[in-house]
């Protein structure tokens, strides 16, 4: 008999789960709060190159390859313009709404069905299963249930109520599309300013477009209401005081930006100690949510859906395979998870720390690059046909 999932979440991590655990012989269905899907929603992301081929694994390559932009390289210079470091990151660059739209209309195509306005409530074991149940009052029963469900897990907190709440790591994040401006620069780099008060990140476009993302620094987690209070408009006032006397297109850029998007607070998960129960089990951000500054938290939420996959595939018990997955996860997830956090420590870090970063930065990123120091992060591969034990 094929077993069931429940899958909590339509963002990326849920239909990705959904196919890989449906190539792995299972049925699921994705169960998302909204009431519609995220077209048009968010800013950009980073698929990593590990990301890239777990997606190559589940025949999903192809389908994001024509996505954005690669980004193979990525440049760093400070608030007076001189140059810190130029490193490799092959990497592709995308929408994030772009990349949703596309790996939920092929999980559609595939046979994945997605129900949304099911705001999941609670979730309790059955004799034989799972029953979750929605704030509109329906519910849904399977094998096994699958929190895809994001930062602000649900799942997360019925697995263990007393889970430990998302860790904020200091910084803002907004940013926006340009139109119609030039910069210094060409497609297929990643440009980052370590501005005196705030950094900066942008792409060019192959077309032109200029996508940019600046990180506020701000000692103080802001509240939904006072997030919502600023309005794009003040963003941008703020922004061009941020960035008075930096060397760099940050100005013009913003300038540039018909809409600036709405901030949000960054945070990370340094560990999450349980991950599962009998028949419920969490996956990418709801498990160990990365700051941005690790270029990450997609891959690793894809990983995870292959991982899963396997381990379901080959393991009967279900409470076992959750073990293995987490057996085969954690140390790698939360190892990324450190590296994003001192990548972003150094985005604000003070006149001292400023310095200091200018000075080492330099010498430790040609170590890097010279021992290859970064391999464990992007040459992970998964082999979809490894068996995998107890």
């Amino acid at each position: 008999m094929t077993k069931k999932a429940i899958i909590i979440g339509g963002g990326i991590a849920g239909p990705v789960t959904a196919m890989a655990l449906r190539r792995a012989g299972l049925d699921a269905e994705v169960f998302e709060a909204y009431d519609r899907g995220a077209d048009g929603v968010g800013a950009f992301l980073t698929l990593a190159v590990n990301g890239l081929e777990a997606l190559r694994v589940l025949d999903l390559h192809d389908l994001v390859c024509d996505l954005g932009m690669d980004s193979p390289v990525m440049e760093m210079r400070n608030a007076r313009g001189r140059l810190l470091a130029t490193t490799s990151q092959p990497s592709r660059t995308v929408r994030r709404a772009d990349l949703y739209q596309a790996l939920r209309d092929e999980a559609v195509r595939r046979g994945v069905r997605i129900h949304y306005g099911r705001r999941l409530v609670d979730a309790s074991a059955t004799s034989n299963g799972v029953r979750a149940v929605f704030a509109d009052g329906s519910a849904a029963e399977g094998d096994l249930l699958v929190g895809a469900d994001g930062l602000r897990s649900r799942t997360r907190a019925l697995i263990d109520p007393g889970a430990p709440r998302a860790r904020y790591v200091g910084l803002l994040n907004t940013g926006g599309f340009a139109d119609g401006v030039e910069v210094p620069g060409r497609p297929g780099v990643s440009y980052f300013v370590f501005g005196r008060r705030c950094f900066f990140g942008y792409l060019i476009h192959p077309e032109g477009q200029v996508w940019w993302f600046a990180n506020p620094p701000s000692r103080r987690e802001l509240s939904p209401e006072e997030l919502a209070a600023i309005s794009p408009e003040q963003w941008r006032v703020r922004l061009m005081d941020l960035f008075e006397g930096d060397a760099g297109p940050m100005r013009e850029i913003v300038a540039a930006t018909p809409r600036i998007m709405p901030a949000w607070n960054t945070h990370d998960f340094p560990t999450v100690p349980k991950w599962f129960t009998d028949r419920m089990v969490i996956v990418g951000d709801a498990a160990h949510a990365t700051s941005p500054s690790s270029g990450q938290g997609a891959s690793m939420a894809i990983e995870d859906a292959v991982v899963l996959g396997k381990c379901l595939r080959d393991v009967p018990d279900t409470r076992d395979a959750f073990a293995a997955f987490e057996r085969l996860r954690r140390e790698r997830v939360e190892r990324v998870v450190a590296h994003g956090k001192r990548n972003g420590d150094g985005k604000a870090p003070g006149v001292a720390g400023a310095f200091i970063r200018d000075l080492f930065l330099p010498v430790v990123l040609r170590q890097v690059e010279k021992r290859d120091a970064l391999a464990w992060l992007r040459d992970h591969r998964i082999a979809w046909d490894d068996r995998v034990a107890v």
